[in-house]
């Protein structure tokens, strides 16, 4: 072996690693400026950002390998007939990946959720922070990390709790048989009317829809805003329990009669 051979290895491997690191380092840029592109304009949809960023940072990468086995003296028309030859083996290998990336692809085209939306999908829940060419990432309530293979989000049902500014809450309020129903049903209104989260359009509902075993069900339906969905659920859920109490009004509970027999 000359010496002007290993002199021209160690070359090509210095350059084939100089191109790398440019490629990670360059990639890795555009990502970011892509990104902050879409921050900084509100016609940029963020969700798409984030997915052409990946598209982008995966492509200078893909290029990057080429250059490098070019370096090596592999011409692009042998490396295209190795694709061709082992393509067939590596869709088998790879066909739920490829699923993910067509899904994926079909995610970012239909919309059906964005980044910041809180959604129920492949059997997660949880606030979207991106959707990456494989997976969609997400965050739970209580700041746990999920990340759902595209393939189960897209091929699924999606619930997107976000997509509409306004939700309706929706309470069951129980009271004993004997209990004034009208005046129930005055408590249950004048909390609900009086809070100013609760939309006066739609007028909330606040009916007798059930005779349960041992109680009369109040059904509230009160509209709002829905940044305000949680802190009014819970907050008419107390507020009419006090009242109830304050105003003698019985909330029952489920209750047993064991009758013995003699003999």
């Amino acid at each position: 072996m000359s010496e002007d051979f290993v002199i021209g290895i160690l070359v090509n491997i210095a350059i084939a690693l100089a191109i790398f690191v440019i490629a990670l380092w360059l990639s890795g840029w555009i990502k970011s400026r892509i990104i902050k592109a879409s921050e900084t304009s509100p016609k940029f949809d963020a969700t798409l950002a984030r997915f052409l960023a990946s598209v982008a940072r995966y492509a200078i990468l893909a290029i990057a390998v080429i250059f490098i086995l070019g370096r090596f003296g592999i011409e692009t028309t042998s490396l295209a007939a190795l694709v061709g030859a082992v393509g067939l083996a590596i869709g088998f290998a790879l066909q739920g990946s490829l699923a993910n990336l067509a899904a994926g692809v079909m995610l970012v085209v239909f919309r059906p959720f964005k980044a910041g939306d809180y959604v129920n999908a492949g059997g997660q829940s949880g606030t979207v922070d991106e959707i990456t060419l494989f997976t969609t990432e997400m965050t739970t309530p209580d700041n746990v990390k999920i990340i759902v293979p595209n393939g189960d989000v897209f091929s699924g049902a999606i619930t997107n709790y976000s997509h509409y500014d306004t939700r309706r809450c929706d309470l069951v309020f129980g009271v004993s048989y004997d209990t004034d129903l009208k005046k129930a049903e005055k408590i249950i209104t004048d909390i609900v009317t009086k809070d100013e989260r609760v939309m006066s359009d739609p007028a909330p509902f606040v009916k007798v829809t059930n005779l349960g075993d041992s109680s009369v069900d109040f059904t509230v339906r009160a509209w709002c805003a829905a940044s305000d969905y949680w802190d009014l659920k819970f907050h008419l859920t107390r507020a009419v329990k006090e009242a109830f109490d304050k105003q003698g009004v019985d909330i029952p509970f489920p209750t047993q009669t064991l009758i013995q027999q003699a003999g």
